[in-house]
C-alpha cells in the first residue's frame, strides 16, 4: 500500500508591504527609468537657457534659482506624500498660508522671539494635517470633499485673522531664507537637500516608509496583511502639513514679510511638481530625485518665459500642457510597463 501522496509546498507569495513597495521604490529608481529621462531632460533645458542667456550660469543667477527650486521642492513633497499613500491635499497652499499668518502674528502681538514663533507656525502643519486625516478616516469621507472644504475654511480664518495685512520680518530671521555659503549656495537649498534625503530614507529603508507605500498600492490587501490604513492616511496628511508649515516659514525667511497671499498658487506648484517628477496618481510611487528634477525643470521653464517674455496668460497655458503631458506619460509608460495577457483579462465597462 503506498503512502499519502506528497503535495508539493508552494511558498506564500510577500505581501505588498514588504515587497511591493521596495520594487517601486528600489535602489535603482535613483539612476534609470523616468528619473533619468527627467536629468537628460533637465540638462537639455541647461544647455538651451545658457545659449540664450549667457548670464544663466553665473553665481549669482544660480543662487537665486536654487532657492526657488527649494521651495518649490517642499511645496511639491507637501502633495506627493498623499499622492503615493493613494490619497490627496488640496489644501497644500491653505495650510501654507494659514501656517504664514500664524508666524507674523506670534512675532508681533504675542511677542515671540522669531524662532519660538517659527516653531509654533511650523507645528500648525501637523496639526492640521491631523485634523484632516482624522476627518477623512474616522468619518469616511472623500478626501477630496474634506480637503476643498478645509481649504476654504483656512482661508476664511487667515483673511478674519490678518485683516488682509502683512507681516513684516525682523532682519534676525533673514538668515534661513537669504543666508549662503560662499555667495552661491543657499541655506535654504542645503536644508531642503537635507529633507530629500531623510524622505528618500524613510521610504526606501523603514517598514513605515513601505506601509505608506503599500496603503497607496492598494488599501484593502494593505489592510488584510496587518496594516493599519487609516493610520497611514493620518499620517500622510501629517507630513502634508509639514511640509506646507515648512514651505510657509521659509518663504517668510527669503521674502522677509509674512503675507496672507502666500500660499495661493502652491495647490498648482504642488501638482504640476509631483506630477513632473514621477509621482504616481494612483499611489504606491514617489521619488525624492523625481521631485527635485521636476522641480528644477519647472523652474527653468519659468526662466525661459520670462527671458523670452512671454504672457503670463500664456505661460498659464503652457503649464496646464506640461502637466498633461507628464499624465500622459505616465500613462504610456505603465501601459507598455504591463505585460499584453495582463492588459487582456481587465474587465471592460458594460455599454448599454
Amino acid at each position: 500500500m503506498s503512502g499519502p501522496a506528497q503535495i508539493p509546498v508552494v511558498p506564500a507569495p510577500r505581501t505588498s508591504e514588504t515587497d511591493g513597495p521596495r520594487k517601486r521604490f528600489g535602489q535603482r529608481d535613483w539612476v534609470s527609468g523616468r528619473t533619468l529621462g527627467l536629468i537628460l531632460f533637465a540638462g537639455v533645458l541647461m544647455i538651451v537657457m545658457s545659449l540664450i542667456s549667457p548670464g544663466f550660469l553665473s553665481a549669482q543667477t544660480f543662487f537665486s534659482q536654487s532657492r526657488y527650486v527649494a521651495f518649490y521642492v517642499l511645496v511639491a513633497l507637501a502633495q506627493a506624500v498623499c499622492l503615493a499613500a493613494g490619497d490627496l491635499n488640496l489644501a497644500v497652499g491653505a495650510v501654507g498660508s494659514l501656517a504664514t499668518v500664524a508666524l507674523g502674528l506670534s512675532m508681533t502681538s504675542l511677542g515671540l522671539p522669531p524662532m519660538a514663533a517659527a516653531f509654533a507656525a511650523l507645528a500648525l502643519g501637523p496639526l492640521t494635517g491631523w485634523f484632516q486625516g482624522w476627518i477623512i478616516t474616522r468619518l469616511r469621507i472623500d478626501a477630496f470633499i474634506v480637503t476643498l472644504s478645509m481649504m476654504f475654511v483656512y482661508l476664511g480664518l487667515r483673511s478674519g485673522v490678518s485683516g488682509g495685512n502683512s507681516y513684516p520680518m525682523p532682519p534676525s530671521f533673514w538668515w534661513l531664507g537669504q543666508g549662503s555659503i560662499g555667495g552661491w549656495l543657499p541655506y535654504m537649498a542645503l536644508l531642503v537637500l537635507g529633507v530629500l534625503w531623510i524622505v528618500s530614507f524613510v521610504y526606501r529603508r523603514t517598514v513605515f516608509g513601505r506601509r505608506l507605500l503599500a496603503t497607496g498600492s492598494n488599501p484593502e490587501a494593505a489592510r488584510l496583511s496587518g496594516i493599519d490604513t487609516r493610520r497611514m492616511i493620518v499620517a500622510a496628511h501629517v507630513l502634508s502639513g509639514t511640509f506646507s508649515a515648512l514651505a510657509a516659514v521659509l518663504w517668510a525667511s527669503w521674502s522677509g514679510n509674512a503675507a496672507p497671499q502666500t500660499g495661493d498658487d502652491w495647490l498648482v506648484i504642488s501638482y504640476a511638481v509631483s506630477i513632473i517628477g514621477g509621482t504616481g496618481l494612483k499611489g504606491n510611487l514617489i521619488s525624492p530625485l523625481g521631485i527635485l528634477m521636476g522641480a528644477i525643470i519647472f523652474k527653468l521653464i519659468q526662466h525661459c518665459l520670462v527671458i523670452l517674455r512671454i504672457n503670463d496668460n500664456f505661460s498659464n497655458t503652457l503649464l496646464g500642457a506640461l502637466i498633461l503631458l507628464a499624465i500622459v506619460v505616465d500613462r504610456a509608460r505603465e501601459h507598455l510597463a504591463t505585460p499584453t495577457s495582463a492588459r487582456e483579462t481587465r474587465p471592460r465597462a458594460e455599454t448599454k
